[in-house]
């Protein structure tokens, strides 16, 4: 299409300026409204209108957006005349718009007209392979906006990448984290260069901003229960698989009076088939594996 790509996000507009902003104004529809305004479908005219978190616009908004789409007509607030636009929309959510129809929040109307192809785009947690080459490009933005080139020393990329991909970091705010993250590991690096104090400070921070720092040690969460007792940079060097085993290890030995007890419980089936079951040993050098020892784990429940 020849026209021009509009962009706008439904959730930063409400009421009457939603109306404005879309479908414009004449002079003197409402107070403030000293000129004119065309509006953004007007602009797209001939083009693109892609209408970002359109689950959030108000019903009557929904009402006109739909007959736009059907007759390429609409009525400007304040006007007694219908003005005409020939674009093309795109539109994006993060809702189920089909709860919210079921909900009375989405016209079904509007869903079925709009709902022609859908594509899902995975959040950052599932697409951890753009980690690497995003993490270049973020550097290049704190350079560009802070008029300083800040970089990364290949053990704390190395940390860092490894703590991206693992699969209990969730990205909960998906590249506005990683965008974060970049920035204040940029704005703390010493000499131009990132690192691994840098690193494990963010990481620390991340984890805590998720909830981690939030939960006491003996609950589901594995991760936290690590933290009590390990470095960040020490949790990375764990498999996934290893982390899970060494939390209930971990919990069973907090709960236990003696490292007997605990050998115990965890070995309850495995020791039936031994004549002579040293659980206490066989446990003291399982913990011991992960830099760990009986009295350590008592005097840090």
């Amino acid at each position: 299409m020849a026209g021009q790509l509009v962009e706008v996000n439904g959730a930063t507009i409400r009421g009457d300026q939603a109306m404005s902003t879309l479908f414009g104004h004449k002079k003197g529809a409402f107070t403030g409204a000293a000129t004119d305004r065309p509006g953004l479908l007007k602009a797209a005219d001939g083009g693109v209108l892609f209408l970002d978190e359109i689950g959030e616009l108000g019903l009557d908004e929904q009402a006109m957006l739909l007959r736009a789409i059907e007759e390429k007509q609409f009525m400007p607030v304040g006007s007694d005349d219908s003005t005409s636009s020939d674009f093309q929309l795109i539109a994006g959510t993060n809702r189920d718009l089909t709860t919210d129809v079921a909900a009375g929040r989405f016209r079904e109307d509007l869903l079925a007209r709009i709902n022609l192809w859908t594509f899902h785009l995975p959040g950052l947690a599932e697409r951890r392979d753009d980690i690497d080459p995003n993490l270049d490009f973020e550097l290049a933005r704190f350079a560009e906006s802070a008029g300083r080139k800040v970089s990364m020393n290949k053990e704390s990329r190395t940390r860092f990448l490894a703590f991206a991909a693992d699969p209990t970091t969730t990205w909960r705010g998906n590249f506005r984290d990683l965008n974060a993250a970049v920035t204040r590991m940029a704005t703390l690096a010493t000499g131009g260069r990132i690192g691994i104090e840098q690193v494990d400070e963010e990481i620390a921070r991340l984890r805590d901003n998720w909830g981690a720092g939030r939960t006491e040690p003996g609950d589901s969460d594995h991760q936290t229960v690590l933290a009590s007792l390990l470095r960040p940079e020490q949790i990375d060097d764990i498999d996934h698989f290893d982390r899970v085993q060494l939390a209930e290890v971990i919990r069973v030995c907090r709960r236990s009076k003696s490292l007997s007890a605990a050998g115990r419980e965890l070995f309850q089936a495995s020791r039936l088939a031994k004549q002579r079951p040293n659980d206490a040993d066989r446990l003291r050098k399982y913990l011991k594996k992960f830099g760990l020892r009986w009295e350590h784990l008592q005097t840090n429940c």
